[in-house]
């Protein structure tokens, strides 16, 4: 299959030409973030997240342009507005003495209205997934509930990891689909 041809396929919704993108694509987004990054779990939450946001904005790609220019330019910018978002939460002030300057951490513990209600987007949450087929369920379970790794949730489940990448971003989204309709 070639490029153009899976990228047109993709926007018909097929999920071979979205495996193969992804496929073909995943290394060149994820080395990208690896080099930024210089974080293993962070250039794969990236990539995945540019491949979510990818898929989902398909049709919007404009084919004047390489696919993996776009692909690096999601990626890239959903990298910035992490940063952002990680130096938003620190705060920098000054004393009266301009020589002696310090850093807020801003205080994030969640009072206990906050964990109250913790708990209860987490019930939630575990309902929606249990609406999910018993794969999605099993792939979610393992990478956000035990926290494995691809790599694990691969030799777990003795399937290849492009398959298991593939399987928790649908089952992401087929989540979203479940929690939206709300």
């Amino acid at each position: 299959m070639e490029v153009k041809e899976a990228i047109d396929k993709a926007k018909q919704n097929d999920q071979i030409a979205f495996n193969f993108l992804l496929d073909k694509f995943w290394n060149t987004v994820f080395g990208f973030q690896l080099k930024r990054t210089q974080n293993e779990n962070d250039a794969e939450d990236i990539t995945i997240q540019t491949f979510s946001k990818a898929f989902d904005k398909i049709n919007s790609y404009n084919d004047k342009y390489e696919f993996s220019t776009w692909l690096v330019t999601i990626s890239k910018n959903i990298h910035i507005d992490l940063v952002r978002q990680q130096k938003s939460t620190i705060t920098s002030r000054s004393n009266t003495d301009e020589d002696n300057e310090y850093f807020k951490i801003i205080d994030e513990s969640p009072t206990p209205e906050d964990k109250i209600i913790t708990e209860q987007n987490l019930a939630k949450l575990l309902r929606d997934i249990k609406k999910l087929k018993p794969h999605y369920q099993e792939v979610i379970n393992l990478r956000y509930f035990q926290e494995l790794s691809y790599k694990e949730i691969s030799e777990h489940l003795n399937e290849p990891m492009n398959n298991v990448k593939v399987k928790l971003l649908r089952a992401k989204k087929l989540l979203a689909e479940i929690i939206k309709k709300k």
